[in-house]
């Protein structure tokens, strides 16, 4: 009896485990077959959308870091072919084609402490621009990313830029490509 119980018990369970991978299996399913392409990182692109080109993000500002550029291009393009199904392609007929540069990389006083200052602040902007060449007509997307970063007084820019920049780096590429790719 009590064998005939333990078995009934692993069947419910096995069954209920079944059901919940039919279930996933379903929705799964249901998404592929939408209009919108959509994917686990929230990103949304349009089925005809195949190809992308991100040109080299220029460095506007007025100061610079002379490999903040650099960086920020190839980290968004690496963030968009492995997050998207999109591949990247370097010619103009691309479906997408993302152009912009670095706007603004500018120091500010953020904390004082005993009338010194204790805190600054480099903020970092970036805008860019979207083109859909797969939709004629469609007026191109404008994009603008910025972040802050905080960093002891005590540090040159030069300092606080070489400590920071894998931040800068990420923090911006995040904020772009979620901006780029959700309809948040």
């Amino acid at each position: 009896m009590l064998v005939r119980q333990k078995i009934q018990g692993t069947r419910s369970i096995s069954v209920r485990i079944t059901r919940v991978f039919l279930l996933i299996l379903f929705v799964v399913s249901l998404l592929a077959g939408c209009k919108v392409g959509y994917s686990f990182n929230g990103a949304s692109i349009p089925p005809e959308i195949k190809t992308v080109r991100v040109q080299f993000i220029r460095n506007d500002a007025r100061y610079q870091d002379p490999q903040l550029s650099q960086q920020l291009t190839d980290k968004l393009r690496q963030k968009i072919v492995s997050q998207t199904k999109l591949t990247q392609v370097n010619n103009d007929d691309a479906d997408y084609d993302i152009s912009g540069a670095i706007t603004q990389y500018d120091v500010s006083t953020s904390g004082i402490s005993n009338q010194q200052v204790a805190t600054n602040r480099l903020t970092v902007a970036v805008s860019l621009v979207l083109r859909n060449r797969k939709t004629p007509g469609e007026e191109p997307r404008n994009i603008s990313a910025s972040r802050s970063f905080d960093f002891s007084a005590s540090l040159t820019l030069t300092q606080a830029a070489r400590q920071l920049n894998d931040d800068i780096v990420r923090n911006l590429t995040d904020e772009i490509f979620n901006k780029l790719f959700s309809d948040w």
